[in-house]
């Protein structure tokens, strides 16, 4: 499996414009950003660089929060990764054809459905993850719809 997925990548960094790094000069920072129209840059301790992919892959990432699904009809739209520090942050963009309400009221009835406690004040819903970390949704209008920011915090 391992070797098959070495193989997967290979056409992917094929692609890219990438520049080693010495990882003994490195901070151990992990940070991988991609928006909707495809651009993906990436900061590891042993190399930096930048891909484009298709912009299926981000649209059409599936995004799944302690078994609660994006929200019928939503769509990636970008998502950032940091690490530093011990710690992690995963933030990911989206939009929704829905009512910023409809979104909000989706989000919370699915993770309340998981057991998972949420609270909502204004345009956002917050909580904590089964595994204790926390989790801002803040939903807002967009021309079609809604668009909204998932953010995961996550302590090594």
């Amino acid at each position: 499996m391992t070797r098959s997925a070495l193989f997967l990548l290979l056409p992917i960094l094929a692609g890219c414009h990438v520049r080693t790094q010495d990882p003994s000069k490195s901070d151990g920072n992990v940070m991988i950003d991609a928006n909707g129209s495809g651009q993906v840059s990436f900061n590891f301790p042993f190399a930096k660089g930048s891909v484009k992919l298709p912009e299926s892959m981000i649209h059409e990432g599936k995004m799944v929060i302690n078994g609660v699904p994006m929200i019928p009809g939503g769509k990636m739209s970008g998502f950032h990764l940091d690490t530093a520090n011990q710690e992690s942050v995963v933030t990911m963009n989206f939009t929704a054809p829905q009512s910023p309400d409809e979104v909000r009221a989706y989000f919370t009835g699915e993770f309340k459905k998981q057991g998972v406690e949420v609270a909502s004040a204004g345009n956002a819903i917050t909580g904590k993850s089964k595994d204790g970390s926390p989790f801002t949704i803040t939903v807002g209008p967009a021309t079609n719809g809604s668009q909204g920011k998932i953010e995961v915090q996550d302590k090594d």
